[in-house]
């Protein structure tokens, strides 16, 4: 009798070890909606392509893939709220390059991005677009600079924020051709456009997504992309690095999570991302708003952004900005 209950309990045991090899987090994930927070407005560039994503996920996945607008502080608001999140995988941060830069240009944050985030996945490159009101002379990049350097300090350029490509796209600009600008910052860039388009600002150096939407629409014009070589999905447009030889202030959009999520969870994320960039009908999505889909490794993904994070470190020395 004691030899059968010896059995049993080993039994038992092996049964037991069986389903612990399965992680519950990773087993059961995701079992509730899943919260993704982004640092800016609704209707921008961050905005679209999280929708886009977040619509592939929650069907793929079989539960709600929220967005979250939490503006301000070029995207730090959301960081830090997603930093402070509990490590289950049920709040997510879209990464762009407002991550990488604002490690340097901001001065007192609460957080060290690389040291509290766990990468992810990536979800596309993209560069950056020159758009001017229709109502601003200049014709060409060429055309602006003269006209700029002819009128310092009387050009305002709007940004999504302090911190962003968008607003770093332009530092680096007035650097590199000595133009006067005031930089005139918002909480994303759509709340923008509505003062670009009536002049009251002159320009944006915009991420593609949104910058190309208001081209289309005849609301703004285009004088050239932030990329080394022309965007293959405006190749009309020039490159500045035409007028402007060097200049360069290309992105990317991701996913980040706090530090300590399970790496079950990880897996699980990063695969379906994958599997997303996968279909044609989102990767067609991500084209129609200028990006280039490119899937990672999260280790892939955690060197690129430390990657940008020097690159844009170099940058903001060099254009000589910081926000305390």
């Amino acid at each position: 009798m004691l030899r059968i209950l010896r059995h049993g309990v080993f039994g038992l045991a092996v049964l037991l070890g069986l389903f612990s090899a399965t992680p519950p987090a990773a087993a059961a994930y995701p079992d509730r909606p899943v919260h993704w927070l982004i640092g800016f407005s609704p209707g921008g560039p961050v905005d679209i392509v999280a929708r886009i994503m977040a619509q592939w996920l929650s069907e793929r996945l079989g539960q709600q893939f929220i967005v979250e607008n939490r503006t301000g502080s070029g995207g730090n608001i959301a960081a830090a709220a997603a930093i402070n999140a509990p490590p289950d995988g049920y709040t997510l941060l879209f990464v762009a390059p407002n991550n990488a830069i604002s490690t340097s240009l901001y001065k007192k944050l609460p957080f060290d991005f690389l040291r509290d985030t766990t990468p992810v996945a990536s979800i596309m490159q993209l560069t950056n677009m020159l758009v001017v009101s229709n109502a601003f002379p200049p014709k060409s990049v060429k055309e602006f600079i003269d006209y700029c350097n002819a009128n310092p300090g009387k050009i305002s350029y709007a940004s999504s924020g302090n911190g962003t490509s968008v607003h770093m796209s332009a530092e680096l600009f007035k650097v590199m051709t000595k133009c006067d600008m005031v930089h005139v910052p918002y909480r994303g860039s759509a709340v923008a456009f509505p003062d670009i388009i009536s002049n009251k600002v002159q320009l944006i150096f915009d991420n593609l997504p949104s910058a190309m939407e208001q081209v289309k629409g005849g609301n703004v014009r285009a004088l050239g992309v932030t990329s080394p070589q022309r965007w293959p999905s405006v190749p009309d447009v020039p490159a500045i690095a035409e007028t402007v030889p060097g200049f360069e202030s290309v992105g990317f959009y991701g996913i980040s999570a706090p530090k300590g999520t399970p790496p079950e969870v990880i897996e699980i994320l990063n695969k379906a991302v994958g599997e997303a960039l996968k279909d044609p009908k989102l990767v067609a999505k991500l084209k129609d708003v200028g990006g280039l889909p490119k899937a990672m490794a999260p280790a892939e993904f955690g060197k690129l952004v430390a990657d940008e994070t020097e690159k844009w470190r170099k940058v903001v020395e060099f254009a000589g900005v910081s926000v305390d």
